[in-house]
């Protein structure tokens, strides 16, 4: 997976960075870009593929057919490959990429605070909005995933310090309602190796369960998707990323976990929660950032008339109101969706079924440029992100292709569609007119026997 205090611009400035060149590994073959290759059933052929036995043959019908003929393993290997690949080849070009992407977010930044003193107007609120949507989705979603910690040996754009540590970094860096500590946990961690599971804390059907069940008119259940989409960051992100922490905490130090931590946490729950001091997520978390974004930021305006300080306050608010009309779009839809998939049984980290989920549960929106990705925040390549989290924005987009056509050599299901229809899928599971779909279990727990067998087997 940024809004901004007035040090954030200075903050995102382009800053020489010296280069640590990567060994580069020989190249792997795989499937030419645009080339998509799909399998043909051989007539008359009653072998299963390689790693496939003989009783799984068939088991799987319909548009779960692909399950009885894939070899997870050589499936897991050309992503694996193809990943080793692209950090490899990482270095100059991905930096230089990230400093283009920082000047783009800097020049909206300065539009929009030189011109939020105006009357409110589309200009000013587009420009601040993209501002504060870049900070997150691009600098800091790829900062903090360690996207530039390879080659960046100034250590300026490293997960290990990107915003974390002090006040200081975290205003300069990026700005915004979550603490970045608390989202590198419940994100970087809790979401991408808990995809689609129970213990995924960003399930959108098992967040939203009790709207889906409620009963009332279709009407107010489409009201209240409309006040949380233009709300959900600081009425979900930033108090349920700040509640992972603190049960991140209880678990280190060895306390009891209430029952309350497997519960979705917004901000009404704050009153009430055991295990979020509401002082200290107001103080420490979301009042910093509400107090400095929405007052102190436009304080300069002040010396020319009260006028223009409501107007830049005004400008702010509207800003903040399409910034997460416009995340919510681009982040929710990419797992959620009655073609996506959930998941009952857990998985290794980087084995052939891990690799596999990340893909069965993620969809690709429109791509193709930089005006296109950095419009969606870079969460158009959102299979490519889940499958390597710690590459760069660049990679990304060059490997997108390459991951697509990999999918059609083994039978993978790859989506990518337009993102008005994927978040209608996603509303559509938000009120409850449709649901995920549930990956078998059985075949995943014959996965999980076949991996142990190898690794005894070594």
């Amino acid at each position: 997976s940024c809004s901004s205090s007035s040090s954030s611009s200075s903050a995102a400035s382009s800053t020489p960075l010296k280069l640590r060149r990567p060994q580069v590994a020989p190249r792997v073959m795989v499937p030419a870009p645009g080339t998509i290759s799909i399998p043909v059933e051989e007539p008359g052929r009653e072998e299963p593929q390689k790693g496939v036995s003989l009783r799984n043959q068939g088991k799987y019908t319909g548009d779960q057919a692909w399950l009885n003929t894939l070899d997870l393993e050589a499936f897991r290997k050309d992503i694996r490959d193809l990943g080793k690949r692209l950090e490899s080849e990482q270095g100059e070009a991905d930096l230089a990429h990230l400093q283009k992407i920082i000047k783009w977010s800097n020049v909206f930044g300065a539009v929009g605070l030189l011109t939020m003193g105006l009357s409110p107007n589309p200009i000013s609120v587009v420009a601040l909005s993209l501002w504060s949507f870049s900070r997150w989705t691009m600098i800091a979603h790829h900062s903090c995933h360690g996207g530039y910690s390879g080659i960046d040996t100034t250590g300026r754009f490293n997960r290990g310090n990107f915003a974390i540590g002090s006040f200081q970094r975290r205003v300069s860096d990026w700005f915004d309602w979550m603490l970045p500590e608390a989202w590198n946990h419940e994100h970087n961690n809790l979401h991408h190796y808990n995809l689609g599971e129970e213990s995924d804390p960003d399930l959108v059907e098992r967040n939203l369960q009790f709207l889906r069940e409620a009963r009332v008119p279709k009407p107010l259940k489409y009201l209240l998707v409309a006040g949380m989409i233009m709300s959900w960051k600081w009425l979900y992100y930033a108090p349920n990323t700040y509640k992972e922490l603190k049960v991140q905490e209880l678990q280190k130090a060895g306390k009891p976990v209430p029952e309350s931590a497997k519960e979705s946490f917004t901000i009404y729950k704050l009153h009430r929660s055991d295990i979020v001091n509401p002082i200290e997520f107001l103080s420490k978390v979301m009042g910093p950032y509400f107090l400095i974004h929405f007052f102190l930021l436009p304080a300069p305006l002040a010396l020319l008339g009260p006028v223009f300080y409501a107007h830049g306050v005004v400008n702010l608010l509207l800003a903040e109101l399409l910034t997460n009309i416009h995340s919510f779009m681009m982040i929710v839809p990419n797992h959620a969706g009655k073609d996506m998939y959930r998941f009952s049984t857990p998985t290794p980290p980087n084995s052939g079924e891990f690799y596999l989920r990340q893909i069965l549960s993620s969809a690709n929106f429109n791509l193709g440029n930089d005006r296109i990705d950095f419009l969606s925040g870079w969460l158009n390549y959102q299979i490519e992100h889940h499958l390597w989290p710690n590459l760069s924005m660049l990679s990304y987009q060059k490997s997108q292709r390459e991951v697509e056509a990999i999918c059609a050599k083994h039978g993978v299901p790859y989506i990518k569609e337009n993102v008005f229809l994927r978040t209608k899928k996603t509303i559509d599971v938000m009120v409850g007119d449709a649901s995920m779909r549930e990956f078998p279990a059985e075949w995943s727990r014959e996965q999980a026997a076949k991996l142990k067998s190898r690794e005894t087997a070594l």
